[in-house]
């Protein structure tokens, strides 16, 4: 069944490459990302480190509220995830390469949580803009399973992308903004150092 699973995931990687190839060559416009990874605060920091990423911007999607704020986002009503959407260069990093950064730098077998953030804001989900985007994701996320990467099963969400919400200003660029803040020293700091170490290769000069 494992091997099954592996086989159908890496025909379904191989379809999705050679849609985003024939794109890269049609345009070479930005693409952009939406992860939703526990705090953005987190994301954000770890995102803007990787080469081929322009701008990333925290925010809200997945709910059913026009224009949230982040009081609203908190009490778990709304439905929507805190997430970060990520502007990419796709000559310079895949998509499926930010799908690694994701699934390693959180963890995906947590329902409605990371670490000490618990609500369904801060659940693990990848919200895909295009149909290339969805079968990267899905096989990525077969192939993890199969491989037994994790003890739990995955809970990532795997869901189309509705309206993107910008979050409030004093959100945006965070960790930069606020290396001192306890939040920063003690969750985000170590997110970005482990992800410095382990993507030595994708860092931005």
């Amino acid at each position: 069944m494992i091997k099954l699973l592996t086989a159908l995931a890496l025909v379904a990687i191989l379809q999705a490459k050679a849609q985003s190839q024939t794109k890269k060559v049609e345009t070479t416009n930005v693409q952009t990302a939406t992860f939703g990874a526990g705090c953005f605060w987190c994301t954000e920091a770890v995102f803007l480190n990787v080469k081929g990423v322009t701008k990333v911007v925290s925010g809200y999607t997945g709910g059913k509220v026009k224009n949230p704020t982040y009081r609203e986002i908190c009490t778990g009503m709304t439905g929507h995830a805190e997430v970060t959407q990520i502007t990419f260069d796709p000559a310079v990093v895949s998509f499926e390469e930010l799908l690694e950064v994701f699934w390693n730098t959180h963890d995906p077998t947590t329902l409605n949580r990371q670490g000490a953030d618990e609500g369904t804001q801060y659940r693990s989900a990848v919200f895909y803009a295009d149909e290339n985007q969805k079968a990267l994701a899905e096989a990525y996320k077969i192939q993890l399973e199969a491989s037994h990467v994790y003890k739990n099963p995955i809970v990532t969400e795997i869901t189309t992308l509705t309206t993107f919400y910008p979050a409030e200003d004093y959100h945006q660029n965070y960790y930069e903004l606020n290396p001192n803040q306890g939040y920063c020293q003690y969750v985000i700091r170590p997110k970005v150092d482990k992800f410095k170490k382990q993507f030595a290769d994708k860092l931005k000069k």
